[in-house]
């Protein structure tokens, strides 16, 4: 946590934070995370600003290179053959940030002939996040011939056959911080002072223990363990939706007794302009924050909601197991200069390797889990 000094985020945000905080003045992180990211107008989400790319803050696999896209719609290709629906396949991205993944593995779906009967779906609780992203893959339907539209929550389109992605989003939902204090765990925030906010913490209420609890203990004093009921609860409300298909989550994560031996002070991230920053309260709402998805809490909330998963390994794993070599080699046959040859070679390191973090989970729906695991135990063929 920020050394005990009184900061002053926006006075927008703090009065946000006001009406969040609870009667003694203590706002949990969470709280603070989720006005901080989220706020209307104000939180980091929540502005017009672009927060990808260049100009924004921080880049993702998607602005790397179209190769991410396309081989997830390989693997996009692979399920709806395997499940075989009748109806409608949609392909969701929650988290759509500003559209480019959705709409990347939806053009590369249309120049395959594979598009039709696709409705592509951006989800987002951030509004202009959501309208950005929905403006970029409406575009790409239209030219494809198919339906895009937006949606605030997954849980709005009703039941669901078809394949939803969540990239880069459980790393950014509303975080608890919790510290080991050498005999049991307290609760890491912020109190709201004079004006401002100083770092602040107090004993883990049992009424208030996340599902699942944290371990009964920690080795070291001053250990900090983040728990995420958010992400958990997205989990499940993916699980009552999808009537068929996979859930697909790949983000920055760790098993909890990984992060716990390697991270011990948390895993609380803010990143500006492309470089780490200190997550204080002054950089409420102008930085990113994040931290590293408990994989273990997030495995167990999804088997608890009755989704069957197929796989869990790192992003290079799951873009090879997907067809990314046949993809690759397709793409450089295409190049028309050696220098392109050399962008496209160095682009597919980075989406291999520079993702070092990085795991993918992939979930599926009850009714589907029999199809889809016989097609993820069956060796791909050499070329597509």
């Amino acid at each position: 946590m920020p050394d005990a000094e009184r900061e002053a985020p926006s006075p927008e945000l703090l009065r946000s934070l006001r009406e969040r905080a609870e009667p003694d003045g203590f706002v949990p992180f969470d709280r603070f995370m989720d006005v901080a990211l989220y706020a209307p107008s104000v939180g980091y989400y929540a502005r017009d600003r672009t927060p990808f790319g260049p100009a924004g803050d921080f880049y993702t696999a998607p602005r790397v290179h179209p190769l991410f896209a396309r081989t997830i719609a390989s693997r996009l290709v692979d399920v709806r053959a395997a499940i075989g629906p009748t109806g409608p396949f949609y392909l969701v991205d929650l988290g759509s940030g500003d559209g480019r993944l959705a709409a990347g593995v939806l053009r590369a779906l249309g120049e395959r002939r594979e598009a039709q009967g696709v409705e592509a779906v951006v989800v987002d609780r951030a509004l202009p996040r959501r309208a950005s992203s929905l403006e970029l893959l409406a575009a790409t339907a239209r030219e494809f011939g198919v339906t895009a539209r937006g949606s605030a929550s997954f849980a709005e389109l009703g039941p669901v056959t078809g394949f939803v992605l969540a990239h880069e989003l459980l790393d950014a939902q509303p975080a608890r911080r919790l510290c080991w204090n050498g005999s049991a765990w307290t609760e890491l925030g912020f109190r709201l002072e004079h004006g401002g906010l100083v770092a602040a913490e107090r004993p883990l209420r049992s009424s208030g223990l996340p599902r699942g609890a944290p371990p009964l203990r920690a080795d070291e004093t001053g250990t900090v363990l983040e728990v995420v009921p958010a992400a958990e609860a997205l989990v499940r409300e993916v699980a009552d939706h999808l009537a068929g298909g996979l859930f697909v989550v790949i983000d920055f994560g760790a098993e909890q007794a990984e992060l716990l031996a390697g991270h011990p002070r948390g895993t609380l991230a803010a990143v500006q302009a492309h470089r780490a920053v200190p997550a204080t309260a002054g950089a409420a709402g102008e930085a990113d924050l994040s931290v590293f998805v408990n994989f273990t809490r997030v495995r167990s909330a999804a088997a608890e909601a009755g989704l069957v998963e197929l796989s869990y390994r790192s992003q290079a794993e799951a873009l090879g197991a997907w067809g990314f070599p046949d993809q690759l080699e397709r793409a450089i046959a295409s190049c028309r200069s050696p220098e392109e040859e050399v962008r496209l070679r160095l682009a597919a390191k980075n989406l291999l390797f520079g993702f070092g973090t990085f795991r993918v989970l992939e979930l599926a729906a009850a009714r589907s889990a029999t199809a889809l695991r016989r097609l993820s135990e069956a060796s791909r063929p050499a070329s597509r």
